[in-house]
């Protein structure tokens, strides 16, 4: 299959689908408008993201614990979904935002029940994904992760869809203000693309539309307001955005509130690297 990427983007006040060619990105009716001119939306409308814990092994080696025998999952809300060049808000009163850079499986036909040698026909193709987590969440979530992961912006995912992709030996990069943080390969995955779709549709039905996000490498740390986060994929672009601090504070009439235990700590600045006298991992991406 050729490859060939397509965004959805805010043209003339409508949500249009379009396809890159080169530096212009044309719709179907032959309007076109510059890559970097374009207001991007996400490229896929998900009725699910599903999101593996741990699968790359610089990841299970940083977090000094073993996989299990199978894949473990999550779900993100829809609502958190965000899109390329937009802002990812850190509510005010929290401080543990951390960025995770992710490949997206994004789902082409309805799949149910499929063997992983199948899988590879219901895949629409790949896109670019941070899975962020609010750490200041961890000590309510009981292993749910919906407040960690699921505040509304923490899943942007873009800038298009790119079909005919390969997933096998590709980089991927996370990098804050033009520095590289992460910086992994997809040989890394314990569990590849076709193997986690295969798992999830033995009893969950994927829709077109539907995203899976495959794992992230090591080194996810905390990002702050005026931060820029780029995610890099080798053959898939470069997922861009901010971060800001919201407008209103956490409410403290309801709910559990931010907590800076030992865990969320150990987690937004890197293991346990902090309370076990383990040397400080290397942020600088020379590693």
């Amino acid at each position: 299959m050729p490859v060939r990427e397509t965004r959805r983007i805010l043209l003339d006040g409508n949500f249009v689908d379009v396809e890159r060619r080169g530096d212009e990105l044309v719709a179907g009716d032959g309007r076109t408008v510059g890559v970097a001119a374009a207001v991007h939306l996400a490229p896929v409308i998900p009725s699910k993201i599903i999101c593996v814990h741990l699968n790359y092994s610089s990841r299970v080696q940083e977090m000094m614990v073993s996989l299990p025998a199978a894949p473990t999952y999550f779900h993100k809300p829809v609502s958190a979904l965000n899109a390329h060049e937009s802002a990812v808000v850190r509510p005010l009163g929290c401080k543990w935002l951390n960025y995770e850079g992710e490949i997206a499986i994004v789902i082409g036909r309805t799949a149910r029940n499929i063997a992983p040698d199948q899988a590879g026909d219901y895949i629409r193709g790949y896109s670019i994904a941070n899975d962020y987590g609010l750490h200041d969440f961890r000590d309510t979530d009981s292993g749910s992760m919906l407040r960690v992961k699921g505040a509304d912006t923490l899943c942007p995912v873009g800038p298009g869809v790119v079909e005919g992709w390969d997933f096998h030996g590709k980089q991927i990069r996370t990098l804050v203000n033009g520095d590289v943080r992460q910086d992994g390969n997809t040989d890394e995955m314990k569990w590849d693309m076709h193997y986690l779709v295969a798992d999830i549709a033995r009893t969950i039905t994927l829709q077109p539309g539907d995203l899976l996000l495959s794992g992230t490498p090591a080194i996810s740390r905390t990002v702050y307001p005026g931060d820029v986060v780029e995610v890099e994929v080798e053959g898939l672009g470069t997922l861009r955005n901010h971060i800001v601090e919201g407008p209103t504070p956490i409410r403290t009439d309801v709910g559990a509130q931010p907590t800076e235990s030992e865990e969320v700590l150990s987690t937004a600045q890197g293991g346990d690297w902090e309370f076990r006298g383990i040397r400080k991992p290397d942020l600088s991406g020379k590693h």
